[in-house]
């Protein structure tokens, strides 16, 4: 018992065992081999390699985004002028990833809280039966009264207290009333970094300088880095047209894409805007519209003018990833790489010994037979025998 247990730990220091290769002399195996081996090279080096860029780590990034506009509006209602500029039209005012840039709006005059017919649009009626007290429909512009009343001529609503006289928004202008927004101009500031490798970075690179900023206006051709925007040219880049998207509103996306090398100089990494428009042609809420309302008090009464909006939402969306050398994913990327490589042999023995017509030929000079039969009495355990020994028979079976 002593003796083989000892023999059983000289094997397992010992001894090293090696599998038994077999040469075969096939063309049209030799080729699928190497035709296989030479497409998970080309996969290994030209897709995970180069173009997944399988040597770097990759980073998230973080951004902050301020925007400005400049440019005057002029609108005439009821024979009087008004100039419209950014502290008017911009909402909101400060300036975010995310704004409107009203282009069109309904205006409800002079408003004050007192008793009226409301817009036929929350119900009509025909008697105060009609009318229940202090209820309000999903539409209504006040609190119901009890009362039927005319609103107009031909038409008979509930009265309401409320903001009166009662907003009528039927009919929108057309062409839009701010429609020189086309004109105006959207500066975008974007700072970013990537917290992983420590690096900070904005959108006005080493190209655009005081100088430059003066007479620029992003094209993506001639000044893809310019920060300056038209908002003509955005809105026709997202595929929509300015004079029909001003009427009723709408959203349009511009994203800011960092796809950064940080193997290579700072410089080389540079923002690229694309612009989307985001609604679509859904005729159900078309546009894009809400309300707001600017007060005072007149001879001691609180007032307001109420504005039905309509505009253009930018949204703004930055993102992006920065990638680096390091040593960790390329040695595994290498070793997948590796591993891959042994895809030629499993499909080589598919053929050679499941579709070749000399396959059970191959099967038994690939395979080694033994039965599973034990020592007799007397005899040596084959298991016990000395590497030198199955060293010679390795030698005599190849």
């Amino acid at each position: 018992m002593a003796r083989r247990l000892q023999d059983k730990l000289a094997a397992f220091f010992f001894e090293y065992d090696t599998p038994r290769m077999v040469l075969v002399r096939n063309k049209k195996v030799g080729i699928v081999f190497r035709l296989i081996q030479l497409v998970v090279f080309i996969y290994v080096v030209g897709w995970v390699f180069v173009y997944e860029k399988g040597y770097q780590t990759s980073g998230g990034l973080i951004s902050s985004v301020s925007v400005k506009l400049k440019g005057l509006a002029v609108t005439e209602l009821q024979s009087k002028l008004q100039v419209w500029d950014q502290a008017d039209y911009v909402f909101p005012a400060q300036g975010d990833n995310s704004f409107v840039v009203m282009t069109n709006f309904i205006m409800t005059p002079q408003q004050a809280q007192n008793y009226c017919a409301e817009n036929p649009e929350g119900g009509t009626c025909k008697n105060n039966s009609g009318c229940t007290p202090g209820k309000a429909k999903r539409k209504a512009q006040g609190i119901r009264t009890g009362k039927c009343v005319a609103f107009n001529s031909t038409v008979q609503t509930c009265e309401i207290f409320g903001w009166c006289p009662v907003e009528v928004d039927d009919n929108i202008p057309s062409p839009a009333l701010l429609r020189e927004a086309e004109n105006f101009t959207l500066f975008i500031k974007n700072s970013i970094s990537f917290p992983r490798f420590q690096v900070k970075r904005n959108n006005l690179v080493e190209e655009v300088n005081a100088s430059y900023m003066k007479t620029c206006l992003y094209d993506k051709k001639l000044h893809p880095l310019c920060p300056l925007f038209n908002l003509s040219y955005i809105v026709q880049e997202s595929g929509q047209d300015f004079s029909s998207l001003a009427v009723k509103g709408g959203v349009v996306g511009i994203t800011i894409d960092w796809d950064c090398d940080l193997d290579w100089h700072i410089r080389h990494c540079k923002p690229i805007y694309e612009f989307h428009g985001l609604y679509g042609e859904k005729k159900l809420s078309e546009g894009f519209n809400f309300r707001f309302a600017r007060h005072y008090v007149e001879n001691g009464t609180n007032r307001r003018h109420l504005f039905k909006v309509f505009g253009i939402r930018f949204d703004i969306l930055v993102d992006g990833k920065a990638r680096k050398f390091d040593i960790i994913p390329t040695m595994t990327t290498i070793g997948s790489g590796i591993g891959i490589f042994g895809v030629a042999t499993v499909l080589c023995d598919l053929l050679l010994l499941h579709i070749l017509p000399k396959r059970h030929y191959y099967k038994q000079k690939k395979f080694k037979y033994a039965e599973d039969m034990g020592p007799k009495a007397g005899e040596h355990d084959p298991a016990a025998t000395s590497s030198t020994l199955g060293l010679q028979e390795n030698m005599r079976t190849s």
